[in-house]
């Protein structure tokens, strides 16, 4: 979880900067832009996704090994 909370932290900071530098001078065209923002959102969904199911898998691993879970 805290790879993925370091993951996802770099890419909204970088986004954030790159989004406050495309809104005060053009950088690169709107529609560039908008598919930057889409793959932005796509990484963070997944990485905060895989992020959670592997602390589920993490936790009902050591439920098993403690015999909380048959």
């Amino acid at each position: 979880m805290k790879l993925a909370s370091i993951i996802t932290g770099v890419v909204l900071v970088l986004y954030a900067i790159f989004a406050l530098i495309q809104l005060w001078g053009t950088v690169v065209s709107w529609s560039t832009f908008i598919k930057i923002t889409i793959t932005a959102a796509v990484i963070v969904i997944a990485t905060l996704g895989l992020a959670m199911l592997y602390r589920e898998y993490i936790e009902e691993k050591s439920m098993k090994e403690d015999k909380y879970l048959d």
